[in-house]
């Protein structure tokens, strides 16, 4: 039998067998719909780790010097943590030396970060994020400003109390009103509004917009760590990559000599590029796409399962006309091919319903939820191709059984 012959007759039982057909569609229209679903969740989340979010983690062509890596996902034992935690802590202290061995063609900056309680005049006390900056932390983060102003060279060096706020924050603190010139209490310390960032916007129903930045040398610094001379962080950037390599390794030695740490002695010490940021995502795409796809599995097997019942009752009932068929010349292959096109037909036909639904199940969870999505071409081909294998493999044994029947036999069945 020619195969368009046979995928006719699939799309003829489908429409004169129209419950039967539900059921051998149901399954893998079910799976293949959680696969583009996850598929789809999971890529819509990779391209914005790539394309929005690392920016926003650690700048791009720039790295960070650390006491322990800021981005950690798995494969790190308790023994490891707790030599992490063991490391000496960044000092200011620390910052001349890295600076003034830093080639030409960087520009640097430094931070800390804390939650804090803020309050106004006009609002309760509020929960955010306070950041403490010196050097050129506004350029090197990208970070402009809506309204207002940044920081003066002379403000950054005498620490005086400004702030610069993120929309959050106005919302929060100043309702209704322009927080420009207006006061801000961090700690008990009063501190004068000067600016308000532009939107970062949100990743996974966390903003990026809830914060205070003031010059690391107020008052604020008393808060962000334990001792007020320590640090978190020294961000470097450079033009390019290969004067950010040179960079890491100026101030690796630097730190290296500042430490005392022999030939054989590892780090101390951590240095994160935004090659960790992504290197965070894709260990945390591999746990997500094995939970991901466990769903969609069970869905095609118990679908790949009702497909080889239906397709053995088809046999049963369309016994004669198989005996029908082999009296008239048609040979084990032929049937063979005929039940076998059938089944992967109306498992295909289930699987193409099943990308509809998927894109669409995608494309509401995007618009209701925080998380992103996109549906990748390939994902839709990988739809095709599960729905085409499961309707193949779970008609092979239907398909075998029909073309071994006896014509004689057959012809007899009423």
């Amino acid at each position: 039998m020619p195969l368009i012959e046979a995928v006719r007759l699939a799309l003829q039982t489908l429409r004169v067998q129209k419950l039967k057909s539900f059921f051998t569609l149901a399954g893998v229209c079910i799976g293949v719909m959680f696969l583009i679903t996850v598929v789809s969740i999971i890529e819509g989340m990779g391209r914005y780790m790539k394309d929005d979010l690392v920016g926003k983690i650690i700048a791009i062509n720039s790295f960070e010097l650390r006491r322990q890596p800021n981005i950690n996902l798995g494969d790190v034992d308790q023994a490891e943590w707790e030599s992490w935690r063991r490391r000496p802590r960044l000092y200011i202290s620390d910052l001349l030396p890295v600076v003034e061995a830093l080639p030409e063609g960087t520009r640097w900056a430094q931070e800390s970060e804390s939650g804090v309680q803020v309050v106004s005049r006009y609002s309760r006390p509020r929960s955010t994020t306070a950041i403490g900056v010196d050097g050129d932390w506004f350029a090197i983060k990208k970070l402009g400003l809506r309204d207002g102003r940044e920081f003066t060279a002379q403000e950054l060096r005498q620490g005086e109390n400004v702030a610069i706020i993120g929309p959050d924050m106005v919302e929060r603190a100043f309702p209704g009103m322009d927080p420009i010139g207006r006061e801000l209490r961090v700690g008990g310390v009063p501190y004068r509004v000067i600016g308000i960032t532009e939107s970062r916007g949100s990743a996974f129903g966390i903003s990026f917009d809830n914060f205070i930045i003031a010059p690391w040398r107020s008052p604020i610094r008393k808060l962000l760590n334990p001792q007020p001379q320590m640090i978190d962080a020294i961000v470097v950037q450079a033009d390019n990559q290969q004067v950010l390599t040179e960079a890491k390794e100026r101030v690796r030695s630097v730190m290296r000599t500042r430490r005392a740490l022999r030939p054989n002695q590892p780090d101390n010490f951590s240095m994160e590029t935004s090659e960790s940021a992504l290197e965070f995502w894709n260990k945390l795409e591999g746990y997500l796409v094995m939970a991901g796809v466990a769903l969609p599995a069970i869905g095609l097997v118990v679908g790949a399962i009702v497909i080889m019942n239906i397709m053995l009752v088809a046999v049963a009932e369309r016994t004669r006309e198989i005996g029908i068929r082999k009296a008239l010349g048609a040979k084990r292959r032929d049937i063979l091919a005929q039940f076998l096109v059938e089944s992967a037909t109306l498992s295909t036909v289930g699987a193409m319903i099943g990308i509809g639904l998927g894109i669409g199940l995608a494309q509401t969870i995007a618009a209701l939820t925080p998380l992103p999505a996109s549906v990748a071409p390939w994902s839709i081909v990988l739809g095709v191709l599960v729905g085409g294998t499961v309707g193949i493999v779970s008609g092979v044994y239907p398909a075998s059984r029909a073309s071994r029947l006896d014509p004689i036999v057959a012809l007899r069945q009423e």
